[in-house]
């Protein structure tokens, strides 16, 4: 019992220290509100470009391997959302590389703040947040759209796999960085793994090959971000045939997630040598 209240203030105190560091920023954006609308409309209208492709993908066609454009619309805004989120809360763990170079994450050792919390705080920028409502808004129009029997399972479901996604980006975003701590260039394949990763779940899966799926249920989770739970709300068959079960275990995948995230960075902070700046 004493072990788990530790645990459970120390938790307390990470956010709180991440809550404290990202608000110090966010007031330093806002002093320049002109300049932080115009660049969260170009984030905006950039990010909209994605979803453009496929409305200009579907003006030659009626489906997508058998996905209307409302569903593929549906895996766009649920993807996006997830990631988007993630990025606003943990994107900045992607600057660990420099850090580790330049020698600067010595700093961030001796302050009373857990360290995560600080790297995924720092330089918190609000503009990030143009990508979640972009993602939102076609989300949005999706679900007018869908033409689903809703139920109540299926209505809670996509709250449940917005929540699950985030913290699955989440986990991703963090376990990848820390490959940084041995390999300092690794940046790029962190990316390639949210970036490219959000990217796929845009698409159906029966775009792609089954072992390309099969690797996103096995291998890096990211099936859970969308496509499984989105098989139930869609009402779908699944293309690799597993029990119904996976579609509702995006929560077991985001816990499973959660821990090997928070094994590799308690593994790549100890093998971290100081320079004694």
């Amino acid at each position: 019992m004493a072990e788990d209240a530790g645990l459970a203030a120390r938790a307390g105190w990470a956010v709180r220290g991440w809550w404290l560091i990202a608000a110090m920023w966010a007031r330093s954006t806002l002093s320049y509100r002109a300049s932080f609308l115009l660049t969260l409309a170009a984030n905006v209208l950039i990010t909209f470009l994605d979803f453009a492709v496929l409305i200009l993908m579907f003006r030659h066609t009626r489906q997508l391997a058998g996905w209307t454009l409302p569903e593929t619309g549906f895996l766009y805004g649920t993807s996006s959302m997830a990631l988007g989120a993630a990025n606003v809360l943990v994107g900045s763990v992607g600057g660990l590389g420099e850090r580790v170079r330049a020698g600067t994450l010595d700093t961030m050792l001796v302050r009373p703040v857990p360290v995560l919390a600080q790297l995924a705080a720092e330089r918190f920028s609000l503009r990030r947040i143009g990508r979640t409502v972009q993602a939102l808004a076609v989300l949005g129009w999706s679900l007018t759209a869908l033409h689903v029997p809703w139920t109540w399972g299926r209505a809670l479901m996509v709250p449940a796999l917005l929540l699950c996604g985030t913290v699955i980006f989440c986990a991703v975003f963090v376990g990848s960085s820390c490959v940084q701590f041995w390999w300092g260039e690794a940046a790029e394949l962190q990316n390639s793994v949210t970036y490219g990763g959000a990217t796929l779940l845009q698409y159906p899966p029966t775009v792609f090959a089954k072992e390309i799926v099969a690797g996103t249920v096995f291998g890096v989770p990211l099936a859970f971000v969308n496509w499984l739970p989105a098989l139930y709300v869609l009402d779908r068959p699944d293309p690799l045939g597993l029990p119904g079960a996976f579609r509702f275990a995006a929560p077991l995948a985001a816990a499973l997630c959660v821990l090997a995230a928070a094994v590799a960075w308690r593994a790549g902070l100890r093998a971290y040598r100081s320079t004694g700046s």
